[in-house]
């Protein structure tokens, strides 16, 4: 199973830390000096109603919609997440229209002075950091943790063989 981020919206008070490091983790070097307003661009929104307000970011999904909508291949499983291939990306908008949690923007890079190019952006769990998502750390309330596919599927191996001992001893009793 994939890792993916996941945050409890109890906790989250909608200050958008997370996005702006997001956006410094991924600016590169001197991210201050390059980082404007046309150039902030992070890889989770927070969403911010009434009732509630949290970062919606992608899930890093094992049937990865948005990879099976992607007609260049510039979406791909990778080690134990969902990436976007930088420079694959020919910005048709299919992986925005699969994603079923929103998680995908589309960004307008600037390859040189005449020439643009449209590509998919999303959370890629800071896997160039290796101290891990930049978001996690910085959330004031540590609304934010990170789920490890390896602990949601040894949890998963555990309920099975518990509900099977409880068959076992439901049956013995009758």
């Amino acid at each position: 199973m994939n890792d993916f981020v996941v945050a409890d919206p109890k906790k989250c008070i909608g200050c958008r830390t997370c996005e702006v490091a997001c956006a410094m983790a991924h600016a590169g070097e001197n991210a201050l000096d390059h980082l404007t307003t046309d150039t902030f661009s992070p890889r989770l929104q927070v969403v911010k109603t009434a009732k509630v307000s949290m970062p919606v970011q992608c899930r890093h999904c094992e049937d990865a919609p948005c990879a099976r909508a992607c007609t260049v291949q510039a979406i791909v499983q990778s080690g134990n997440s969902v990436q976007v291939v930088e420079g694959r990306c020919v910005g048709c908008k299919a992986c925005l229209i699969a994603c079923p949690y929103g998680a995908i923007e589309l960004i307008v890079s600037d390859t040189d002075e005449t020439n643009t190019r449209v590509e998919a952006l999303k959370c890629d769990l800071c896997v160039k950091n290796d101290s891990g998502p930049a978001c996690i750390k910085v959330c004031p309330t540590k609304a934010l943790h990170r789920v490890e596919g390896a602990q949601i599927a040894g949890r998963l191996r555990n309920k099975r063989l518990k509900a099977a001992l409880g068959a076992i001893n439901t049956i013995g009793s009758n």
